[in-house]
């Protein structure tokens, strides 16, 4: 039987400021016999994520970064075509962290089964996924929104902030969303939805806050940092909570941006509470988080949308494209046909 071959991207370089495509290398390779307890994973679809950034830097974080000449990995669904292991079969559709690559072996850990007929096999990797995990425990508890309260969502056009903002009208909220361009405000308000949104790119952000806001910010879900960030915190109320779930407008720079003054004044002045998180945090969670997210996808109360690139080949353009804005909803590469 001829051996399957296997496309795979690996990092060959760290990128400096914004990643370039001299940074990654695309192989092929031969997918190796598996061993007893192994799977086979025929990639489907790869998600891109902005953390992925992070990991490709060799600083101290959360997470080790991704190893010089080996394959990145990223959340991938997919589908068990051969088995080794008496969990999985042959046919299984499975979402969880495997390699930016046409096949994985995997000794099943850390896989999850899906259904495809319960909902869209691609919505396990963002509304139903990691992305929505990420917007309901950081919004819910350490946003804690109460009905009536102002909530404000920064990045909110992205996989993450359109999840958090209709969570946020779900719970009787007042919800503003900061986006790159008109289509974006467009899609938030007129069909998520959100009651207004800003363009920070035309706006006049401090002015445009103001008319939003009247009442201040109780809540802001904190996706890109820098001056959007700034701006907001001008705006934030007594005892608001700050939800900080990703940094995108730092992650390209070679210097660090100017120190967090304005930020911790403002804490200060307002009582305010602001915490960083990251999904994992609530692993022991997540299963009845997935449950209420996709009850509220079925009932229609959390609408999404998803950017797809075809090919693994255009995987590297589809990472770049997140940090020029490109995508409205989840970016997702697609591989493969089911």
């Amino acid at each position: 039987m001829t051996q399957r071959k296997n496309r795979q991207f690996l990092l060959v370089s760290r990128p400096v400021g914004m990643p370039a495509d001299e940074n990654f290398e695309l192989r092929e390779a031969a997918v190796p016999e598996l061993e007893d307890g192994q799977v086979l994973v025929r990639t489907l679809y790869l998600s891109v994520d902005p953390y992925m950034r992070g990991r490709m830097s060799d600083a101290k974080s959360y997470v080790e970064p991704f190893a010089l000449g080996e394959v990145l990995q990223g959340g991938v669904v997919g589908e068990i075509v051969e088995s080794k292991n008496e969990r999985w079969k042959a046919g299984d559709v499975v979402v969880g962290l495997l390699g930016w690559q046409e096949y994985s072996v995997s000794n099943g850990r850390g896989l999850l089964k899906i259904d495809p007929s319960v909902a869209p096999i691609t919505t396990a990797l963002h509304v139903v996924g990691m992305t929505g995990l990420t917007a309901y425990f950081g919004l819910l508890d350490i946003g804690k929104p109460q009905e009536g309260e102002t909530v404000v969502v920064s990045g909110a056009a992205g996989a993450v902030g359109t999840v958090v903002g209709q969570i946020a009208k779900i719970k009787g909220c007042r919800v503003v969303g900061i986006a790159g361009d008109d289509e974006k405000c467009a899609y938030l308000t007129e069909e998520l939805g959100f009651d207004a949104a800003i363009n920070y790119k035309t706006a006049d952000l401090n002015a445009a806050l103001k008319e939003s806001c009247p009442n201040g910010v109780d809540v802001y879900f904190d996706n890109v940092g820098g001056d959007i960030t700034e701006a907001v915190m001008r705006r934030i109320n007594f005892q608001a909570r700050i939800p900080i779930c990703g940094q995108i407008s730092q992650y390209n720079l070679e210097k660090p941006d100017l120190g967090p003054r304005i930020v911790f004044t403002q804490l200060l002045k307002s009582s305010a509470l602001a915490k960083g998180f990251i999904v994992n945090d609530y692993a022991k969670q997540h299963k009845e988080g997935m449950q209420q997210l996709a009850q509220w996808v079925m009932e229609g109360k959390i609408k999404y949308r998803e950017n797809i690139v075809d090919g693994l080949e255009n995987v590297v353009e589809a990472f770049l494209g997140l940090f020029r804005g490109d995508n409205i909803g989840k970016q997702l590469v697609k591989v493969a046909d089911l």
